[in-house]
């Protein structure tokens, strides 16, 4: 094509479109790059462009979850505590809850139980609000040591200052056991959660952290009477993983395929409708918090419609990435989240 005629239909072009000819040229261009493999195709959905227009702003359904209406399926993963960096964070990811709807767990409070020098740093209900959930976190191992000491008054103290709904306590035995400083857990932690409940009307999450639960321990958390389970699967941030990489060399050579030991989001998914369905009215809790490597909002989709009970999906690593930096980055991140959630609502089925 000459220039002069060129010129003529970009003219044309832009009286109707002010961006046509810029983008039909880049699509050109592009088209050979564009071309996506068949072993690149996501195998998990039923693609159906007629059945709906694009979804308006807002359009995801309100979610009941905690005993709270939430407005995006989401849920941000206990992660960060007691660093310099966890004012910045925790507060960033309030604001964050807030105005996109959803609920937070808090990095372990473990530094609260005695003294209220950090509590500026977890002190987020105001920012939060109270109609989204908020849960204080501690580890299994400190929990069975205020068991042991005749100390659960502690616990419900540190809900008390931090207006937390409830407790998520994070069962880490093989971080424990790597951690130089770790714990020693004496008592097996499905004896003390049982205890916990019976001596406490606490409202309780049970997590893992990074590497996930087999079917046994699920089947046994499942006929507690837990607000909901949180899955932490292999596939996110693992902290044996986190513990090896601060081992000496000799450690890690040695404890480094402990690392490799889980169960994935998916696994844990298909064991838990196996078990819902299983323990039929055995089942007490009925509620569940998927996470464990959910890279994207489609992660998140496909797995809370593939559970048969209900649920969100939550990230740690991905939040901690942007809330480090300004809320502003955050909230976009979000954002984007939930309008990929929008779309797949409006065009994706799950295959059968």
């Amino acid at each position: 094509m000459d220039k002069k005629r060129e010129q003529v239909l970009r003219e044309t072009m832009e009286r109707e479109d002010a961006n046509a000819f810029t983008r039909k040229k880049d699509h050109i261009e592009l088209a050979f790059q564009s071309q996506i493999s068949q072993l690149h195709i996501d195998p998990r959905f039923q693609y159906e462009p007629l059945l709906a227009g694009h979804p308006k702003e807002g359009s995801l359904p309100n979610i009941s979850f905690l005993g709270k209406t939430l407005r995006a399926p989401m849920w941000v993963s206990s992660m960060t505590g007691g660093t310099a960096l966890a004012h910045t964070i925790n507060h960033n990811l309030a604001r964050a809850c807030k105005e996109f709807g959803f609920g937070m767990g808090l990095g372990s409070c473990r530094s609260l139980l005695y003294t209220n020098e950090t509590l500026n740093d977890f002190n987020i209900r105001k920012l939060i609000g109270d109609d989204l959930p908020l849960y204080a976190n501690l580890g299994i191992a400190q929990v069975e040591q205020l068991i042991h000491n005749g100390q659960i008054q502690l616990i419900t103290e540190l809900l008390d200052k931090l207006s937390a709904d409830g407790l998520i306590i994070h069962i880490n035995p093989l971080q424990e056991w790597l951690q130089p400083e770790g714990d020693r857990i004496e008592h097996p932690p499905i004896e003390t959660i049982t205890r916990l409940l019976e001596k406490k009307d606490l409202n309780i999450i049970v997590k893992e952290v990074g590497q996930g639960m087999g079917y046994q321990s699920l089947e046994a958390l499942f006929q507690l009477p837990l607000q909901a389970i949180d899955f932490a699967a292999n596939g996110g941030t693992n902290f044996a993983k986190v513990e090896l990489l601060r081992a000496a060399n000799h450690i890690k050579a040695m404890y480094e395929p402990l690392a490799q030991i889980g169960h994935n989001a998916e696994e844990m998914t298909n064991f838990t409708n196996e078990i819902i369905h299983s323990l039929g009215n055995k089942a007490l809790c009925k509620q569940v918090i998927i996470s464990g490597g959910i890279q994207n909002f489609l992660d998140g989709y496909y797995l809370i419609n593939k559970l048969n009970v209900p649920s969100i999906y939550g990230q740690a690593s991905a939040f901690l990435k942007h809330a480090r930096e300004s809320y502003e980055l955050l909230a976009q991140f979000v954002e984007m989240q939930i309008k990929g959630l929008e779309l797949a609502n409006a065009f994706l089925r799950l295959k059968k």
